[in-house]
């Protein structure tokens, strides 16, 4: 079975992954591992490393995961050079053959009056056409679609920017972790405390004067204490073994992730803020100075003078200059969103990645409790039964999507300025 082709449909530098496969848009990888969470590997000139999934386009891959081309002509035949394709998941996507755009929404036949932007070749659609652009994951609740925008008080004021909502949530569940691990520390002083009760009270001399059968048995009655003080005597030290020294191990690698993270998005927003300032100061000068052209022009058709054609000549060479300024700082601006924008998906993605790690690691641990806890006291498995059946339904999907839901600050991503 031939493995997998994609297109890659953004430039990727490789550096949000220890091990990422740098590549540029337009080229055509071979596609090693598909794995949930949103990274695969790849092979790209004989070189493997990982790579967003949202970054390329399903080319050819075995099985059910083809993509295939199909008719459209439900609602008449597509324009000029676009071509109908089926997406892995079974959606609709169009593909232009002349200028490689990919938009999910079919293209109409009849022209438009505004030009839909474009991010490395995939089509977003207009702001002033649709208030909300395509989703990057669709259906997944994925970070990377919904935390551009800042979240807004009840007045309208900034209180926190999207990307600063993902962190503060990856903190708690740093806190979380090492709450968990003191939760499993204070039972483990509890099993210790209770084994040396039972060892104590099976060494106690009372009524050691009885003989016979029922001495016997009064006996074996103590000796067993000795021995369930033994069964949780193992208990809080396989406590401390196999949960909570797992659990801390990972809170320190969480916690080395987490710093890749801390500042380096909010200093790229704080640059694309100051681009866009520049931009908008730029729009303003050249303003007045056409309007101060214009100003000058009209002086001349009153009077003509050789000081006023040297004032509109003077006039006209501040414009062009402010005209020049205002090209170079969109250009600033543009280059700096495009940065934003692999840089937050890319982050987020990562995010997302260590968030289903932190869950499934909990989750496998408190397992591996309430399995101990079964081992230890057969008796009193009602207690942890409930606790069982509600980490089967643990489900780190589902708790995305609905904290996200609460949660999202804004869909709505930068996208290249035209002048």
């Amino acid at each position: 079975m031939s493995a997998a082709r994609c297109r890659t449909l953004y430039a990727f530098s490789g550096e949000q992954h220890r091990q990422g496969l740098k590549f540029e848009a337009g080229e055509v990888l071979q596609v090693l591992q598909v794995l949930d969470g949103g990274w695969w590997e790849g092979e790209k000139d004989g070189v493997r490393g990982w790579f967003p999934a949202s970054y390329v386009q399903i080319l050819q891959k075995p099985g059910m995961m083809n993509t295939q081309r199909i008719e459209d002509s439900s609602q008449g035949p597509l324009p000029p050079g676009w071509q109908c394709y089926m997406s892995p998941q079974g959606r609709r996507y169009y593909v232009n053959t002349i200028t490689n755009e990919t938009t999910w929404e079919r293209p109409n036949s009849s022209p438009v009056s505004l030009k839909s932007p474009t991010i490395n070749c995939v089509t977003f659609p207009h702001p002033d056409t649709m208030p909300e652009q395509q989703l990057l994951k669709p259906g997944e609740w994925s970070y990377c679609d919904y935390f551009w925008a800042d979240k807004k008080d009840p007045q309208g004021n900034t209180t926190v920017t999207g990307f600063e909502e993902l962190l503060q949530k990856q903190l708690k569940g740093k806190q979380m972790q090492k709450e968990m691990a003191e939760f499993i520390r204070e039972r483990i002083k509890i099993e210790e405390e209770y084994a040396k009760n039972l060892a104590k009270l099976s060494q106690n001399s009372l009524a050691f004067q009885e003989e016979g059968t029922l001495g016997e048995a009064w006996a074996q009655l103590k000796k067993s204490l000795a021995d369930e003080a033994e069964v949780h005597l193992k208990f809080s030290s396989k406590l401390q073994s196999e949960v909570e020294k797992p659990l801390l191990n990972f809170r320190e690698n969480f916690k080395k992730d987490m710093k890749k993270f801390d500042h380096h998005i909010a200093d790229l927003r704080k640059q694309l803020s100051s681009r866009y300032a520049a931009v908008e100061k730029a729009r303003k000068a050249l303003a007045e100075r056409q309007k101060d052209l214009e100003v000058k022009t009209q002086q001349l058709e009153i009077k003509l003078s050789n000081k006023t054609e040297e004032d509109i000549k003077k006039a006209r060479r501040k414009s062009t200059q402010a005209g020049d300024d205002l090209m170079r700082c969109v250009d600033l601006y543009n280059q700096a969103q495009s940065k934003w924008f692999e840089e937050m998906v890319t982050t987020t993605l990562e995010l997302e990645r260590l968030e289903v790690e932190r869950v499934e690691m909990i989750r496998q641990h408190l397992r591996q409790y309430t399995q101990l806890r079964h081992e230890t006291d057969m008796f009193n498995q009602s207690t942890v039964e409930p606790v069982d059946q509600l980490l089967q339904k643990v489900d780190p999907g589902k708790d995305r999507e609905l904290w996200v839901k609460e949660h999202k600050t804004g869909d709505i991503r930068p996208i290249d300025m035209d002048i």
